[in-house]
């Protein structure tokens, strides 16, 4: 099992300095990568996520790649339809070749309606907006030249040419828990993210998935949340066992403090935890 960490980049302590003093620590630590959330923009109400001040999550991300020389680079979860396929595909592109090969995205249709409803896309066609984004990037990463037409979102790519491309196939965990979503990752994923489902529910997902992508490779990973500094190890590390004999390879751990020094802590407390668990 690898191990992963949620940077500081929502709520209070999301800020330039927070996000990288833990990409660096992180990669002390020997985490095997960090990761950041996307939203972009939340209704005032909104019951999750817990703070609207989210810092955009590839500019996030490229700020811990300049801070960092090893560790793993991810995104939990993209949401594809909320973004040009074409320019998403540049910006991924690109991160993944300045960072050395770094770089894992986590991506999903979305669940925000009213998200949707802010950036002009119609919500009753994520899905099918969300198949060809992946299908795009993709391609714009490996052919030379491009032709892509795509009736979900109106693209038309005829003789493109988008140069550099990243210099190996950049992986993609598909993201959600819908009946939908999983056909998706089986049909079109490198591995499965899934976030914040108790290891029974987890099992339950992973035979599914496992049903049809059997191979090692194809990685199953699952976003929790703990408190390391509250909790302590014993909880943490059986659910741990559970989560990996439901067939979980990788683990996305955030903290749930607030600020940056208690961030630091609890990434250390973790690392000591998944040293013994590994």
């Amino acid at each position: 099992m690898k191990f992963g960490i949620h940077l500081p980049q929502a709520g209070p302590a999301a800020s330039a300095s927070a996000i990288q003093a833990v990409a660096r620590h992180a990669e002390e630590l020997g985490f095997s990568d960090v990761w950041v959330s996307d939203h972009l923009a939340l209704p005032k109400d909104a019951a999750y996520p817990p703070s609207a001040y989210i810092l955009e999550p590839l500019v996030a991300l490229t700020w811990a790649a300049a801070a960092t020389t090893r560790v793993g680079l991810g995104t939990t979860v993209l949401v594809l339809p909320l973004r040009p396929p074409v320019l998403l595909a540049k910006m991924l592109g690109s991160l993944d070749l300045m960072s050395g090969g770094r770089l894992v995205v986590g991506a999903a249709g979305g669940w925000l309606a009213e998200e949707f409803e802010a950036l002009g896309v119609p919500f009753e066609e994520r899905g099918a907006r969300t198949d060809e984004t992946l299908e795009v990037l993709r391609r714009c990463w490996t052919d030379d030249p491009i032709d892509f037409e795509g009736p979900a979102t109106g693209m038309r790519m005829k003789d493109m040419r988008m140069k550099p491309q990243p210099g190996r196939p950049i992986p993609i965990w598909v993201g959600g828990h819908s009946e939908p979503a999983l056909r998706r990752a089986v049909a079109t994923g490198d591995g499965w993210h899934g976030a914040f489902q108790s290891p029974e529910q987890t099992a339950v997902l992973t035979d599914r998935l496992r049903r049809d992508r059997p191979e090692p490779s194809f990685t199953l990973s699952m976003r929790t949340r703990w408190d390391a500094l509250r909790d302590g190890a014993d909880p943490i590390s059986r659910e741990l066992d559970q989560y990996r004999e439901a067939g979980i390879q990788h683990i996305v751990a955030e903290p749930l403090q607030r600020d940056q020094e208690s961030w630091l802590r609890c990434t250390e407390a973790f690392a000591e935890i998944f040293e013994r668990a590994a």
